[in-house]
């Protein structure tokens, strides 16, 4: 039924995975099946789906405490975000981590004032990751994207490790100051409900710098060799977050939805070697489908600068459906 795809979906998720999650009797709402209330943090995000294993599969140990389930491509209503945070607050407030659509701020902002009305604290952080979506002088406009996975997994391990809600809020913060992400696709995807495509490309284009929810980039460009996108795409980057030889980096290739990671791996494999002649060290690599477009041909690409601390908080434990680290 693709008018009823998210609910069919959330019900084959629960029966998968029932020792990590449970729904909330209010709300279309995913919060941990472990999760006790006190002594930590709440860890909330929140968005449509179409994006699986984001959001929902990184819910668990380390990583997310509760997610707000929208429709395809559509931000989750307010109240399913307010009942996020009544479900996981345990004294210590609650963090709601979020990218920058307008749907989204609208709607946790809405949520924040009815969780703050109730008493508990809210902070929140909009990630701004997508270089492709706004020029540098115009960052706050700017998408989030699969950049917030880095986020969601630092803030996450923060959290877990006792630090306060300001302490989550900053580590949030320094994440998105410190990552960019860029995108392409050579297909795009579907809205069940709609049935035609986001958008069209001649069998010999690619679409530079889409968005996550199947948004045109910033150009069309003639199909290339992965090693030539990824030189581009890697360009791209550097020119908005320059490095130098040295720096370490987090590396993550994202599959959007139907790429296989044969491909993703040969990608990896050249940012790889562009950032080795650079000498900046790749000190995480993530290769995988951790926020994807329903069934769109493309992938990814994110960089994001470390310090000590990131460091520290990417090495630290999770466990979740999607994502595990021991």
């Amino acid at each position: 039924d693709p008018y009823n795809v998210v609910n069919e979906m959330l019900e084959g998720f629960l029966a998968v995975n029932g020792r990590y999650v449970r729904l909330l009797d209010t709300a279309r709402t995913i919060v941990r099946a472990d999760m006790l209330v006190g002594g930590k943090v709440g860890i909330i995000t929140g968005g449509g789906s179409g994006h699986k294993p984001a959001f929902i599969g990184f819910v668990g140990k380390g990583i997310l405490d509760a997610v707000a389930v929208g429709e395809i491509f559509t931000s989750p209503p307010p109240h399913a975000i307010f009942e996020a945070a009544k479900a996981v607050n345990g004294g210590k407030g609650v963090l709601f981590l979020l990218g920058n659509y307008a749907g989204d701020v609208m709607n946790f902002q809405l949520a924040a004032e009815m969780a703050k009305a109730e008493g508990i604290p809210v902070e929140q952080v909009i990630a701004t990751d997508d270089v492709a979506s706004a020029p540098k002088d115009r960052i706050s406009n700017r998408r989030g994207v699969v950049g917030e996975f880095l986020a969601w997994k630092c803030t996450g391990a923060k959290s877990e490790i006792g630090g306060t809600l300001e302490e989550c809020k900053a580590v949030a913060e320094k994440v998105n100051d410190c990552t960019r992400t860029i995108g392409v696709a050579i297909e795009p995807c579907t809205v069940p409900a709609k049935g035609v495509p986001n958008f069209t490309l001649a069998e010999d284009e690619m679409e530079f710098g889409v968005g996550h929810h199947g948004e045109l980039g910033v150009s069309k460009l003639k199909m290339m060799s992965a090693d030539k996108v990824v030189e581009k795409m890697t360009k791209e980057i550097l020119s908005d977050m320059p490095m130098q030889a040295g720096d370490k980096v987090a590396v993550l290739i994202n599959g959007l939805g139907a790429t296989p990671q044969l491909e993703l791996y040969i990608c990896f494999r050249k940012l790889k070697q562009i950032l080795d002649a650079k000498g900046i060290q790749v000190e995480y690599s993530y290769v995988g489908e951790f926020f994807t477009a329903l069934e769109m041909a493309g992938f990814s690409v994110t960089l994001m600068k470390l310090d000590d601390e990131l460091k520290s908080l990417l090495a630290a434990p999770a466990d979740t459906p999607c994502y595990k680290k021991f």
